[in-house]
């Protein structure tokens, strides 16, 4: 007789040890949970099924692709008939002109990006959670929410007719008070401005949602012992509100960070022009340019590579230092 008070993990590994035909039968039964398990939960696998497909045949297929970045590729003798390189086309782009300067556009956009698009969604979302008359926290909700749902098109062409020095809203404004416009878009210094400050405009409230769903999801005990305790509003915000957001705003910060490199393309190639090239001319409009205008696919697929692998190694980096400064990662 095997005595075991310890529980059933010893008992059963006794067991197996000792007995081979209970060994059997342990498994067994693990293999019919697992099947009883499996019936269970088909319907959801069932229902995951369609986007499994579409993300394995539009995502993971395509990355066959990622060879000719190491191959001289040619369409007449396709991808396995091309020659290898090796990393000739990343030295190629490493030694052009056009290395230092999209890279700079880029990281110099994407980090003015995330300083002011990332705190103005936690700030307004902690003013809408501040007013406490309902019609007037709806109109303002909506009212910000609208501009997120312009298409990218449209709103590079409002941008072009406010921003218009000859016949544009602004300049209108302006010259019934004397003054001239500058060509604003024609100055590469002032580019990353006005991508960025629009960009915050159509998306901080949308980006908001998710911070007024945390504050939602505080205990309202914590407000009525600050106010006991005879805490001001101010008070309330900095010790309860932004702690208890922090998490949150972590993770964000983390999805942000993979995209650091990844700057929209769309509205930088809309909002481009020859003026401004040194300074709106990125990574994507780069690899955009080089592969479907100048037919070089295998240097464009090489950029590409290495926007993705700094990308990565940027998520990695960040997700590492939040888990070890604030205990929480996405890993």
């Amino acid at each position: 007789m095997i005595i075991n008070k310890g529980g059933g993990k010893l008992e059963n590994k006794i067991a197996t040890e000792n007995f081979p035909e209970t060994s059997v039968r342990v498994k067994n039964e693990k293999a019919s949970n697992r099947l009883k398990n499996l019936k269970k939960s088909g319907p959801l696998y069932v229902l995951l099924l369609p986007s499994m497909i579409l993300l394995i045949c539009f995502t993971y297929l395509p990355m066959y692709g990622i060879i000719i970045a190491f191959k001289d590729y040619s369409p007449a003798l396709g991808i396995w008939g091309s020659p290898w390189v090796g990393f000739k086309h990343f030295v190629q782009y490493f030694n052009s002109y056009q290395f230092e300067l999209t890279i700079k556009n880029t990281l110099s956009i994407s980090l003015y990006s995330l300083l002011v698009g990332f705190p103005l969604p936690i700030a307004l979302a902690i003013l809408c959670n501040q007013i406490r008359v309902g019609m007037f926290k709806k109109v303002f909700q909506v009212t910000t929410y609208l501009p997120h749902f312009i298409s990218t098109m449209v709103m590079c062409g409002m941008i072009l007719i406010f921003l218009s020095p000859s016949n544009g809203m602004i300049a209108n404004l302006l010259s019934l008070i004397g003054i001239e416009m500058p060509n604003i878009l024609s100055k590469s210094s002032l580019f990353s401005s006005v991508f960025v400050w629009s960009d915050v405009w159509q998306h901080v409230g949308w980006d908001s949602i998710i911070y007024l769903a945390a504050l939602s999801a505080i205990n309202p005990t914590y407000y009525e012992a600050a106010t006991i305790d005879g805490a001001s509003k101010m008070q309330k915000i900095i010790y309860i509100d932004l702690p208890l957001l922090l998490p949150t705003a972590m993770i964000l910060l983390i999805l942000r960070a993979g995209g650091l490199l990844s700057v929209g393309f769309e509205k930088v190639l809309l909002l481009q022009n020859p003026m401004n090239l040194t300074g709106s001319e990125v990574i994507s409009t780069y690899v955009y340019k080089l592969g479907l205008q100048n037919f070089q696919y295998s240097l464009s697929t090489a950029i590409g590579l290495f926007n993705t692998v700094v990308s990565v190694i940027i998520l990695l980096s960040v997700n590492w230092l939040s888990k070890r400064l604030t205990k929480t990662s996405l890993l």
